[in-house]
């Protein structure tokens, strides 16, 4: 679905008539964030959000998992696989498996260390850790009561950051601020803009850390599209920061299509994209998340062939302040 636009704004009449329901979505939320969770045996990285959408969760993940693999830790992904068919648990094989069947981050992740897909985050847990995993890196699941947190870092968008402030449906929050940061250890936020400003005031006061950085597009990528046109599409929960990351690289984005988060392509879709490219002579260009679901399509197979991915990775502002507050964390844990 598509978050509406009313969220993005000032709190207006649309967001007030939907108070009520706010406020008994936000009580039943902040009485599940209070619940623990069951020990997983191993420690547990969680990496959340406030909102719902995309705010750079998965890069964020896969940046931790490689920090744990080069301090010696064994890290397993541990993800629900939204979009995908397989309740699990699962143990994501990227020969075998495509998005239709774990999802698009799984292939993501999997890609990077092992991967478990499991609706039920704890039996997902038990299958990682008697399959040999030291650590578990969850790629979302904040809000999610089952498995105890042991370092739950929170990442938001500077530039989009927290829409009206309001919780679902009023507004984009999953629970009321205040719960939600009372469960966090961290706070990472990517981008500039004026949007975290009251956050990290609020994460500050509570005493966590809050940590910078941005997402960079990988420059081998950026160098095959200098000196064309491209036209830009996506299906993921905020293709405005991939558009924004297009241009910021200096790539000439002539046409934007933004599509709903996980969205399958039909034929007509991939058609139409397909028609409007070579009619301007625009190169395709999508995310990484969008080309695996279509790669995963073989009635898709015309257009990703001609689409080309953007990859994108986590970039610090203190990367070695950031490295060493996860390890000993985690190690402080095992």
């Amino acid at each position: 679905m598509r978050p509406p636009s009313f969220w993005w704004r000032e709190a207006g009449l649309t967001a007030a008539l939907l108070t009520p329901f706010a406020a008994v979505y936000g009580a039943m939320a902040a009485r599940r964030l209070r619940d623990p969770g069951a020990a997983a045996g191993i420690p547990v990285v969680c990496i959340g959000n406030f909102d719902v959408g995309g705010s750079g969760k998965t890069p964020t993940a896969m940046a931790v998992g490689r920090l744990l693999a080069a301090a010696a830790q064994r890290p397993f992904f541990l993800t629900r696989g939204y979009g995908g068919s397989l309740a699990g648990p699962v143990r994501v094989d990227p020969a075998r498996h495509r998005a239709g069947d774990v999802g698009d981050e799984p292939l993501l992740l999997a890609a990077l260390a092992p991967t478990v897909v499991a609706r039920d985050r704890r039996a997902g847990a038990a299958a990682a850790r008697e399959s040999g995993a030291s650590v578990i890196v969850m790629d979302d699941g904040f809000q999610n009561p089952s498995l105890r947190k042991d370092l739950a870092i929170v990442v938001l968008d500077a530039a989009r950051g927290l829409g009206n402030g309001r919780v679902l449906p009023a507004g984009p929050l999953r629970a009321a601020l205040a719960a939600q940061l009372a469960r966090a250890h961290a706070l990472l936020v990517l981008g500039e803009g004026a949007g975290a400003d009251a956050v990290m005031t609020a994460a500050a006061a509570r005493g966590l850390p809050v940590f910078h950085g941005r997402l960079t597009p990988d420059a081998a990528s950026v160098k095959a599209m200098a000196g064309k046109q491209v036209l830009a599409f996506a299906g993921i929960g905020n293709p405005q920061k991939f558009f924004a990351t297009l241009t910021e690289a200096g790539i000439d984005v002539a046409v934007k299509r933004s599509f709903p988060d996980h969205h399958r392509y039909p034929a007509a879709d991939a058609a139409a994209l397909r028609a409007e490219a070579k009619r301007r002579n625009l190169m395709l260009v999508t995310t990484e998340k969008d080309l695996i679901r279509i790669a995963g399509d073989t009635s898709l197979a015309p257009l990703a062939d001609e689409a080309h991915a953007l990859p994108v990775t986590l970039d610090l502002d203190d990367a070695e302040g950031f490295q060493r507050f996860v390890v000993e964390r985690v190690a402080s844990l095992a």
